[in-house]
């Protein structure tokens, strides 16, 4: 079969798989020296991103375990990178420290390095009418990173 004609739609969901966990394979030790995994580091960045979030919206949008959301914010929290503040009523939402917005860049980085060196080698474009795509789909499954309105 000749390259980029697609086999099946059901092997795009594999290779996006295979691209997550190559993802986090090869960033690993890069986020471990600021004392993150990949996974604490998009709760990092979402919590950057959308300020005042609560948990539930970070596993929601990022479609990971609650469980392991609250493993992570709690990884954070000891490394001082975010913080709970007071919502309404009792509700509790998450914010960056200074020392959280310290390190956002150089995760951007990280991330943005690995991608660009896949589109190099690749030929890809980050205008691929691919990427627009799956980015649509994203957010037509876990909305837009903003915080929910509270009640």
């Amino acid at each position: 079969m000749a390259v980029g004609v697609m086999r099946d739609v059901g092997y795009l969901a594999q290779d996006i798989s295979i691209l997550h966990r190559l993802y986090y394979k090869d960033t690993a030790r890069e986020f471990k020296d600021l004392g993150l995994n990949p996974t604490a580091a998009c709760i990092l960045l979402a919590i950057h991103d959308a300020p005042g979030i609560n948990q539930q919206r970070v596993s929601n949008y990022l479609a990971i375990d609650k469980g392991l959301t609250t493993r992570e914010v709690g990884r954070l929290e000891t490394a001082a990178y975010v913080r709970r503040v007071c919502g309404k009523g009792k509700s509790l939402l998450l914010e960056t420290t200074p020392a959280g917005d310290d390190v956002v860049d150089t995760v951007r980085r990280i991330r943005s390095d690995w991608w660009r060196r896949r589109f190099h080698d690749t030929g890809v474009t980050e205008r691929s009418e691919l990427a627009g795509g799956i980015e649509r789909i994203v957010h037509d499954l876990t909305g837009r990173l903003e915080p929910e309105d509270e009640a």
